[in-house]
């Protein structure tokens, strides 16, 4: 996913005309009109972000939106107004300094030493630079337990139920061998809703709504009761690559807080590869369009050169798909630990950064980047993979964001992994033994605890969202929501106005 927000440039040109009558010439110099107020405010805007200064960029950007909405020009407004909104996700995943990141560091990790700190600052921690400063990552201090088991294991033992969360990699009462067993049915209600007072009085509200889609290990799907259907334009869709039902609603057809819900259905099953024989798997047709799509780079998980080199380095002479797939699952568990990744700043600084090339460069990541970098090592080397979306019910009953991965074996079809539940028991203290069983389920299988809503993390939709919007592009777990005339970054908000409700039911 490479977001490129379009630019403005303010060009001041000369004019010379030359007018010949007989063996005279007179000259004439003709200059364009000097640039507005507000154009100049855009102008500086353009300029500090490029120099990093992301904070007086936002500033300029916001004075040039002001001055473009006072002079009666809307399109430059909006072009303003979402330049503002880019600079403030750029920058705004970032709230310390270095005394505030230190002393985080020491509220959240008991008896952390001022070298731990020092190291941890200077050499692992996320970072961005804005006027001159260095300013750290809000999840400074989580990330450093995750990077540190023992201190994590202090503070994990009454607070993660290892046993729930393992009671599919662990279960002995599985029905049937595979790869589809286990449906466990699911229902629920999906529910967006945006207060009234940060709503536009004016313009059309354009909604990308996520839905459940169709999958081979989730099934039957149905949506139901979707409100405002007279605002639909597209959908819904539950096939293909991704789910959604796309709204256009006027600003003026809303009354109050405005809410948009839908009844979803579905079954998920728990998928059992464990039995892959490599001599089986057959040979891939390299000319087909989906091992075209999923070989290739895109936004998010970019194949570079040094993406492919470093894959060769994991699988050494193995050429079978399988086992050098088997091999990146386990190279990316044991070299890359979990932590929480600045998404936001990611999918809206300029110059972009996929998010698998970011974590190869880093060594930070989670479920949605390490995802992708396991898929940028197997494309890397011609075996066809993508990042999926949506959500998991595994940690608790309440849906939470999720990705995970599949590679695809002719022969087997899409086989599962899930890198960043694996990772889950490094961080409590269990037998060695119960913790390989875990991560070897992982490799190869997924519970059912699923909602899939994109089968890769780059799924486009129609209608597109434009590209000249600020919109968080990587995932759709959340609706994407445009406004021409919101002053409020409602799609930053819409995280908030959204949750989905599911349960097993019979």
């Amino acid at each position: 996913m490479r977001y490129r927000a379009s630019i403005a440039f303010l060009v001041v040109s000369a004019l010379l005309l030359v007018f010949a009558a007989g063996c005279t010439a007179a000259t004439e110099e003709k200059t364009a009109p000097a640039p507005s107020p507000a154009d100049e405010a855009y102008a500086g805007g353009l300029a500090e972000y490029a120099n990093a200064n992301y904070r007086v960029a936002e500033e300029r950007f916001a004075g040039a939106y002001a001055l473009y909405a006072d002079a009666g020009d809307p399109d430059k407004a909006r072009a303003a107004r979402d330049a503002m909104f880019r600079a403030n996700r750029t920058y705004m995943e970032y709230p310390f300094d270095a005394a505030a990141a230190e002393a985080v560091l020491r509220e959240k990790v008991p008896g952390i030493t001022d070298e731990s700190i020092t190291g941890w600052l200077e050499n692992r921690a996320q970072t961005i630079v804005s006027e001159n400063e260095t300013l750290y990552y809000c999840d400074v201090a989580s990330d450093y337990l995750y990077a540190h088991f023992d201190d994590l294991r202090k503070m994990t033992t009454t607070t993660l139920d290892f046993d729930y969360i393992a009671r599919y990699a662990l279960s002995e009462n599985r029905s049937g061998t595979g790869p589809y067993v286990n449906p466990v049915h699911y229902a629920g209600v999906e529910w967006l809703e945006i207060p009234y007072e940060m709503l536009p009085s004016s313009g059309v509200l354009k909604i990308w709504f996520p839905l459940p889609v169709e999958t081979e290990s989730q099934r039957n799907v149905t949506v139901t009761n979707l409100t405002c259907p007279e605002f639909i334009v597209a959908g819904p869709v539950t096939t293909g690559a991704i789910g959604y039902v796309y709204y256009e609603i006027p600003a003026g057809a809303v009354n109050g807080n405005l809410v948009i819900t839908a009844d979803i259905g579905f079954t998920s099953y728990e998928r059992i590869f464990g039995d892959i024989d490599p001599a089986k798997v057959g040979e891939y047709d390299t000319s087909g369009p989906e091992y075209l799509l999923y070989t290739a780079s895109e936004r998010n998980i970019e194949v570079t050169d040094a993406i492919r080199e470093k894959a060769l380095e994991i699988v050494g002479n193995e050429t079978n798909p399988h086992l050098q797939a088997q091999m990146i699952y386990y190279h990316i568990i044991e070299t890359y630990p979990y932590s929480h990744v600045p998404h936001g700043s990611l999918d809206a600084r300029e110059p972009g950064v996929a998010e698998s090339t970011y974590m190869f460069e880093t060594g930070h990541g989670d479920c949605g980047t390490q995802s992708m970098l396991f898929a940028a090592f197997c494309r890397s080397l011609g075996i066809p993979a993508r990042a999926i979306g949506g959500y998991q019910m595994l940690l608790s009953e309440t849906p939470g964001t999720h990705f995970w991965a599949e590679y695809y074996l002719p022969g087997y079809g899409w086989v599962p992994n899930d890198v960043t539940v694996a990772e889950i028991a490094d961080w409590v203290t269990i037998p060695d033994e119960k913790r390989t069983v875990f991560k070897d389920y992982y490799a190869t299988n997924l519970d059912p605890a699923r909602l899939v809503i994109q089968k890769n993390v780059d799924a486009p939709m129609d209608p597109a969202i434009p590209g000249d919007v600020a919109v968080f592009r990587i995932v759709r777990q959340y609706p994407a929501v445009v406004s021409d005339t919101a002053q409020d970054d409602l799609d930053l908000f819409a995280s908030e106005f959204f949750s989905i409700s599911l349960a097993a039911v019979d």
